[in-house]
């Protein structure tokens, strides 16, 4: 091996005579990744061997690829960089698919290197081949990535790294899976490394006369306001936007997975709009005659618009800004568009906009201020709760939501499942910094949070983490605890449990008068004891002061703990009405409020 070094930051050393799987290892190691999440498997065996010897990237025995792909999706998601994972040929790849499309829909640049039977097994009916004369892993994987492909051979790989890196990074961010038959990887290749800024640009991206004409609207505006999405979190754009919206004077409200990104006690926020949002968002936003609009970084989709409400068009202009062209206008009409990256476009934004302000000799301050402080003064933000009683038992878990706002520390992470978790998180929980706060809406799968929760410690040791799941989508990734146990990872995983799928019971409730009974346990799962067999420390809590004392423990800990907590299962979001109504609308159109019930047969 002849290794060449070269100058600059930003250089990797050019290494000729290398084997295949060498050259990924290096590429990994210069992305910055410390960790690769997975379940080895024998065509996977070249890559563990080279882990071992060289021990900078730390492999995480997981305990189902599913697991594996949602926190190799976590830590990118943390990190802002990449994450990796990797599944054996068949089954392990076929097992990773709803993780991989969960990074998808969420736009998480993921990779995922799955093992392949070697080529001069092809059609031979080889243990757990995967290829096009089998089960193909290839195809299967194409609806949910950016990119899917099998290495045709081995000295294409470093091109074919080039490409699968530029596009997981490059626009708008998201997974790619190479397939990796196993006999090329032990195959030598003779072909320079390149270091990043030679295979993929991070050049800035901003349409500079979109910007001048949103600049003219937004400064002649007579009530503003921003709705601002996922997209320009993953831009990292969260200071760019407290500068304009703070500078600019225009209220902020966010979409359910964007919470955060503007500090929720800022007195311009608005909080969230759309599912298990917020009073002043959905009355500023619809009710209080907004006559221009500017949506930042969301496609407006259903859960953050209500629906497609359409009160939610401003009486005079809507000006979207995403990096992706495909999603402007496609559910609400732009009068203009920007295509460009969230960091780039508002700072010369907000410089456009005020230059034409003082050009047309300013305006009131107050003038897009005074409706939202008269909004604040006659309306709270949250629904009413009842005041809280410390001996209550089983606990109501939107009081929940108050005692661990108070008791979770200023740098924690909070990892929210899918379920009824995030009506009463997304609504009660006030989120005031931007990157604290993680929900996989875009598939919305359960379970997604108890896995992932790992990633995204292993992105930020220095933090506390914690996973806020029902006990239904604990049963399905609670195995993962015991990878927490066995690395030594400290999360914390408070598990709502009210004996079932409670957001498909009241959901079911409100659409036709009953629950059909699927969604109940009828043996209740004993989360506490299934955390103590995976080896990690326990509490079982039915009352707010049990909560208190049993959340200070396990933060004291610095351990992976369990928090079983019994919760009243009759509560019901009354946030979760709007989503009702949505899916009676897609059943018939027969109003929600006549709709008969369902008569059970004997």
């Amino acid at each position: 091996m002849l290794v060449i070094e070269l100058s600059g930051a930003d250089q990797m050393p050019v290494t000729y005579g290398a084997m295949a799987v060498d050259v990924l290892i290096d590429y990994i190691e210069h992305e910055g990744v410390e960790y690769i999440f997975g379940v080895p498997g024998a065509a996977l065996t070249p890559i563990y061997r080279v882990l071992a010897e060289r021990k900078r990237i730390k492999h995480i025995l997981t305990k189902h690829e599913e697991g594996a792909a949602f926190m190799a999706k976590s830590y990118a998601w943390v990190s802002g960089g990449i994450g990796v994972c990797c599944a054996t040929t068949g089954p392990g790849g076929t097992n990773a698919l709803t993780g991989i499309a969960s990074a998808y829909a969420d736009s998480i640049p993921v990779l995922l290197l799955t093992g392949q039977s070697s080529t001069k097994f092809f059609g031979k009916g080889a243990f757990q081949e995967s290829t096009s004369l089998g089960i193909d892993i290839v195809q299967l994987f194409k609806p949910v990535t950016k990119l899917s492909l099998m290495l045709p051979n081995s000295d294409r790989f470093p091109g074919i790294l080039h490409h699968a890196l530029r596009t997981a990074l490059s626009g708008r961010p998201g997974p790619v899976h190479i397939n990796l038959p196993a006999d090329f990887l032990n195959e030598y290749v003779n072909a320079p490394q390149l270091s990043r800024h030679q295979y993929r640009a991070r050049g800035a991206v901003m349409d500079r006369d979109a910007i001048t004409r949103a600049a003219k609207i937004i400064a002649e505006a007579k009530r503003p306001a921003i709705l601002v999405g996922h997209g320009a979190s993953l831009s990292g754009g969260s200071s760019e936007l407290l500068e304009l919206a703070t500078r600019l004077k225009i209220p902020v409200a966010t979409t359910p997975k964007a919470k955060g990104i503007f500090p929720e006690d800022h007195p311009l926020s608005l909080g969230v709009f759309g599912f298990a949002g917020h009073a002043h968002a959905e009355i500023y936003l619809t009710v209080s005659n907004v006559d221009v609009l500017l949506v930042i970084g969301t496609s407006m989709g259903e859960w953050s618009t209500n629906a497609w409400a359409s009160r939610l068009e401003p009486s005079g202009a809507l000006i979207q800004v995403d990096i992706d062209p495909t999603v402007i206008g496609r559910n609400y009409p732009a009068e203009v568009g920007i295509v460009g990256d969230v960091r780039t476009v508002l700072p010369e934004l907000e410089r456009e906009v005020r230059r034409r302000i003082s050009e047309g000799g300013g305006r009131d301050e107050h003038m897009w201020t005074d409706p939202l402080l008269a909004l604040r003064s006659s309306l709270p933000r949250h629904q009413p709760a009842e005041p809280p009683n410390e001996s209550t038992s089983p606990i109501k878990p939107q009081l929940l939501m108050s005692v661990l706002q108070a008791q979770m520390p200023e740098d924690a992470l909070l990892f929210v499942d899918i379920g009824n978790a995030m009506s009463w998180a997304g609504h009660y929980f006030e989120c005031r910094s931007p990157n604290s706060y993680f929900i996989g809406m875009g598939l919305a799968a359960m379970g997604s949070a108890v896995a992932g929760a790992i990633g995204g410690k292993l992105a930020a040791p220095g933090k506390p983490v914690v996973a806020l799941v029902g006990d239904a989508a604990f049963a399905m990734n609670g195995m993962e605890v015991h990878t927490a146990v066995d690395h030594e990872i400290p999360v914390i995983w408070i598990v709502l449990n009210d004996g079932g799928h409670g957001m498909i019971m009241h959901g079911e409730t409100l659409l036709l008068g009953q629950h059909l009974g699927a969604c109940r346990f009828r043996v209740p799962i004993d989360i506490g004891a299934l955390g103590a067999a995976l080896g990690t420390r326990v509490f079982r809590v039915d009352t707010l002061q049990g909560f208190r004392e049993a959340f200070d423990e396990a933060l004291a800990a610095n351990a992976p703990c369990v928090i079983d907590t019994l919760i009243d299962p009759n509560e019901e979001p009354s946030t979760l009405a709007r989503r009702v109504k949505t899916l009676a609308a897609s059943f018939d159109d027969v109003p929600l409020s006549i709709r008969q019930p369902v008569v059970r047969r004997r």
